[in-house]
């Protein structure tokens, strides 16, 4: 059983907001894999479809980013599901939008999404797409990553998405450093 999860924030007004890249990301995948989120359970929007023989499910959790791990854990505990099975897809502003970077561990670089994760699941180690969202040093954090993205760098961003939804994909047949070297791009 492999647990997809994608960070960002509930509610009409953060609907394709930067910090809503792993939201967006999962929704990708969600149709490449003919999902729905029909379901709430663990304080998320849960789906969950048996693929090749392996229980998969995807998470978009309803706590707002600062508390994505409290859905995380929820599902983790009712599964048993360890943490080397957990994929989070989730923005970074430190890459340029459009670009990619998968990890199989790390710190949460500053990202509430990622540090509440670490803090509930008690490991760093876990698998994670960045999504990159760029930034403005001009224009304060928590203004950017609320912000949307402007039109000049929507073919970027769906490119990210379309690739983190593909790498995600991939994942669930193929190991994780295989994913790495096939979607890891200089």
């Amino acid at each position: 059983m492999k647990i997809i999860i994608g960070l960002g924030n509930i509610g009409r007004e953060y609907e394709n907001t930067r910090h809503n890249a792993g939201f967006m990301a999962i929704d990708k995948l969600a149709q490449m894999l003919e999902m729905d989120f029909n379901q709430e359970k663990f304080s998320a929007y849960f789906a969950k479809k048996k693929i090749d023989g392996e229980d998969i499910i995807l998470l978009k959790p309803t706590t707002y980013m600062n508390n994505s791990g409290i859905a995380l854990r929820q599902c983790m505990d009712f599964y048993k599901v360890p943490s080397e099975d957990i994929l989070v897809l989730y923005d970074d502003m430190d890459m340029p939008v459009g670009k990619l970077r998968l990890r199989q561990k790390g710190s949460a670089g500053g990202h509430n999404g990622i540090k509440s994760i670490i803090s509930h699941i008690g490991t760093q180690e876990f698998d994670r797409i960045r999504i990159g969202i760029g930034k403005d040093k001009l224009i304060p954090v928590v203004d950017w990553v609320l912000g949307k993205f402007p039109q000049e760098q929507q073919e970027d961003l769906n490119h990210a998405l379309e690739q983190a939804a593909k790498a995600a994909k991939f994942s669930i047949k193929h190991s994780f450093s295989d994913t790495m070297n096939r979607y890891n791009k200089k």
